[in-house]
């Protein structure tokens, strides 16, 4: 008498939040309040992947466009230490430079605290990303998750 089967183990089950799970994660263009797609880039991804991307984008703004968007504008920016900034990127990251009493110079924040030199600030930076109508270098897929 052959004895039944026995039962594959079960699959482990997928998480019910895959986006935050992966956005959660360092990602280009990702933070914690917003993911932004550079259009260049989108543009220029194959065929199948626009056709995808466009219909998910076609969903979102069904599900949630009765909502008041506001409109965005995103600026281009880097971590960059206090010290390395310019007076407009010092300016757009609501900082100053001053001297101080004894003559050097001192970095403070928009409420008149003073930062150290090895404080990082998220400043704007020369987008480096191709703009729409610039070569874009081919896509590479990535890994499966």
């Amino acid at each position: 008498m052959s004895r039944p089967p026995v039962p594959a183990p079960a699959p482990r089950p997928r998480s019910t939040t895959p986006l935050a799970d992966y956005l959660d994660r360092p990602a280009p263009g990702a933070g914690p309040e917003y993911l932004v797609v550079p259009r260049s880039l989108a543009e220029a991804m194959p065929l199948r992947w626009q056709q995808v991307f466009a219909g998910l984008l076609a969903d979102l703004h069904d599900a949630y466009g009765h909502l008041d968007w506001p409109d965005y504008r995103v600026v281009p920016s880097r971590w960059e230490l206090v010290q390395d900034l310019d007076e407009q990127q010092l300016a757009a990251a609501g900082y100053v430079a001053d001297l101080n009493a004894e003559g050097g110079l001192e970095y403070r924040r928009a409420d008149g605290a003073v930062a150290g030199e090895a404080e990082r600030v998220l400043a704007p930076v020369v987008d480096p990303l191709p703009v729409p109508g610039e070569d874009v270098p081919p896509p590479r897929p990535a890994p499966p998750l």
